[in-house]
């Protein structure tokens, strides 16, 4: 089959087309036929070696892309139950160490970590939800907001922020959502109760303004570090996507969402999406050889939801 993966860090043309032998679907583990797979940051940051060179990962002689997929099953391990083949699927590699990830045409994974594919979604847009989705869904656990709070989401017309600000609606709390000028219409309409240009010059003297003390918490999808933090009132949370965050002043509690990935977490999203209750974004799908032109895009910024690669 074919897969696309890195041999040498660098830059898009790093990622070398590559015929590779069908992996075999082990015990607790299904095989997926790959139908889309979402190009997200953080397989920009394997490719070039920075999750490498930051001790995320150990350096490989292959390393594979991709952490997202959507596809149909072909296969499955001994001891797998609630899949068969045939069952649309998406599902999120969360293993860097691995020589295979989902650019590729079929792909192993862990069955606790696939979900039912959401229904009448394409399978570009279902591809979108593992990893971006988890992420928001997962960092709302770790703020822990109670109904009725407010909370500030940084980059909340973007992949994590978009999924964020839809979610904590869901959750009954109160969004303050920053993003670009252009981007009101669009956060307002995934449930945002304030809208903050993400330009301003005193983010937090905005949101105080909004929220007298402060907000509740923050989840800081654009990572604006202190920027953000200043907004959250004394003893609230934070929480960030990354591996550097700000320090905890005011005793604030200070988070970082590491993803992870959990089948039975992302069938619930997988339903909120089917109803319309969550909104995928796909920005263009591209052909799976076309991976270092969806890197330097995404590279570049100014995209509104995901580049996707799919094979057929």
């Amino acid at each position: 089959m074919r897969a696309l993966v890195v041999r040498r860090y660098g830059g898009p043309e790093a990622i070398e087309a590559v015929d590779v032998p069908v992996p075999q679907a082990g015990p607790g583990r299904l095989r997926i036929r790959v139908e889309a797979a979402t190009v997200n940051p953080v397989d920009l940051a394997t490719r070039s070696g920075a999750l490498a060179r930051n001790g995320l990962m150990a350096a490989r002689e292959v390393t594979g892309l991709g952490w997202d997929v959507a596809g149909v099953v072909d296969a499955v391990g001994p001891g797998v139950t609630g899949f068969a083949p045939g069952d649309r699927v998406i599902g999120l590699r969360d293993l860097l160490d691995s020589s295979l990830g989902t650019y590729a045409e079929q792909v192993v994974l862990d069955a606790s970590a696939v979900a039912p594919a959401p229904a009448g979604l394409t399978a570009a847009e279902a591809a979108t939800l593992p990893l971006n989705g988890l992420t928001a869904h997962q960092a709302l656990d770790l703020l822990a907001l109670p109904p009725g709070e407010t909370l500030l989401v940084t980059g909340a017309a973007g992949a994590v922020g978009g999924f964020a600000v839809e979610l904590a609606a869901a959750r009954g709390l109160r969004v303050a959502a920053v993003a670009g000028a252009g981007d009101e219409e669009l956060v307002r309409g995934l449930g945002a109760t304030w809208f903050l240009p993400r330009d301003v010059a005193d983010l937090a003297a905005e949101a105080r303004a909004l929220v007298p003390g402060g907000v509740a918490g923050a989840l800081d999808a654009a990572l604006l570090g202190v920027r953000a933090l200043a907004a959250v009132r004394t003893r609230g949370a934070y929480v960030t996507v990354r591996e550097s965050a700000p320090l905890p002043l005011r005793g604030i509690r200070v988070l970082t969402e590491w993803i992870a990935a959990d089948g039975a977490a992302l069938a619930a999203l997988s339903g909120l999406a089917a109803s319309g209750r969550l909104t995928a974004r796909v920005a263009e799908t591209l052909p799976l050889e076309r991976a270092p032109e969806a890197h330097a895009r995404l590279a570049a910024g100014g995209l509104r939801g995901r580049l996707v690669l799919v094979t057929a």
